[in-house]
């Protein structure tokens, strides 16, 4: 949690943080490319708005992405749990020592 407070700290955002028992969707299948892209849309229905790829674009394939619990994210990307209190509308691409992260108002205007 200490690290996700200084992520939002340091892009100057406010503090959203993710529910450990609300859902994210994760491309399971592209784990192990890079980069690792995740955005953030609005939290709904149990979801916390969270969608977290790894690899090139992701596809419009309705099971590209499968449910997962946050708690579970560690698991699978450990590297990317210190970006999820970042607000909706946000988005970050990382790999190895690159990090971008940016405000994408699409992601929440639709």
């Amino acid at each position: 949690m200490d690290s996700q407070k200084e992520v939002c700290d340091r892009f100057n955002v406010e503090f959203v943080p993710s529910s450990e028992m609300e859902k994210l969707g994760i491309a399971i299948e592209r784990i192990g490319e890079l980069p690792i892209h995740g955005l953030r849309h609005k939290a709904e229905n149990g979801t916390c708005g969270w969608y977290i790829w790894c690899g090139g674009e992701m596809t419009q394939e309705d099971d590209f992405f499968k449910p997962l619990h946050v708690s579970h994210i560690g698991n699978y990307l450990p590297e990317v749990e210190k970006y999820l209190a970042l607000p909706p509308g946000y988005r970050f691409l990382i790999a190895g020592d690159y990090e971008d992260v940016w405000h994408d108002p699409s992601l929440i205007n639709m």
